[in-house]
Order: C-alpha cells, then structure tokens, then sequence
C-alpha cells in the first residue's frame, strides 16, 4: 500500500509540471526522477522550445540528474512520467540504469515500455527495468487529451480566418 500511495503522489507531482511545457506551447508531458524518496531532478517537454528532437521530459529529468549525481549511471532511482516513455527514451532509461519506471498513460503509438513495444524489459538487453502503469492513468490522459483537442480548435479556427 506504502508504494502506491508513493507512486500517486510523485505522479501528482509530475502532473504539476506538465503546466510548465504546456504554457510554453508543449506537449504536456512531465518526469520525475526520485531516489530514495526524494525528487533529484525533473523535466517536461522541451523540444519545440529548445529545437531538440530529444528534449523530451524523461531527457530532459535523467540529464539534471546525471549533472547533479556526476554519474551517466543512476542504479536504484525510480521515474515517473505522465506518458510511456518512447523508443528513444526507452533507451535512454535503460542505458541509464534506472531502476524502476512509472507512468500513467499508454501510448498506443509510440509507446516503448509495454503498448506497442517493450525495450525496458527486453531480456536481449543488459539492464531490465521494473514497470508500473497506469498510474493516475485517467488524469494523465486527459491533460493530453484536452490538450490535443484546445489545439485542434485552434489550428481550425485559424484556418476560418486565413481563409
């Protein structure tokens, strides 16, 4: 029970910050990364700010966290992110080390770490990472699904006046 309620506070937490990529125009998509129940670093979405293709918010939490531990290695730390990580991403937590990954909603397009594909628990690789999903699953895909949909009544109604 201890984990869970772990697991929905760091969330919440990752949740927040999904505030800071959208108000900057990003894919509200946040991470945290946690060692011995305390947040080391954090990221959200940063690749259109930055024009980076790989700042996404698990990049963008494990560099912080690289920098602040002075180790590309980051054995018994745990992720949480609001959105399943990607292929790229993926394997930037398995090269990582990291221990454990959480997140709350399935990517059924992209998803690395058990939708579509599972890289983080590939067995062909040298580290595996224990997986949990779906937690605060409902509030993580709503701010994506608001989100998407805000943008799409935007991109229509901009089309109505040029046009």
């Amino acid at each position: 029970m201890l984990k869970q309620n772990n697991d929905e506070f760091f969330m919440t937490k990752a949740l927040e910050l999904t505030d800071k990529a959208e108000a900057s125009g990003e894919i509200p998509v946040a991470a945290i990364l946690v060692q011995e129940q305390s947040i080391i670093a954090e990221g959200w979405n940063q690749s259109i700010t930055l024009n980076d293709p790989s700042a996404h918010a698990e990049m963008q939490a494990i560099r912080k966290a690289g920098e602040l531990l002075n180790n590309y290695r980051l054995p018994g730390t745990t992720l949480y992110v609001t959105l399943e990580p990607c292929p790229m991403c993926a394997g930037l937590l398995v090269h990582s080390r990291i221990q454990r990954l959480v997140y709350g909603a399935s990517d059924y397009k992209t998803g690395a770490c058990g939708s579509i594909m599972d890289l983080v628990r590939n067995e062909q690789l040298n580290h595996q990472i224990e997986v949990t999903s779906g937690v605060l699953a409902e509030e993580c895909g709503a701010r994506l699904s608001e989100f998407f949909k805000r943008r799409r009544a935007e991109r229509k109604a901009l089309k109505q006046t040029a046009g």
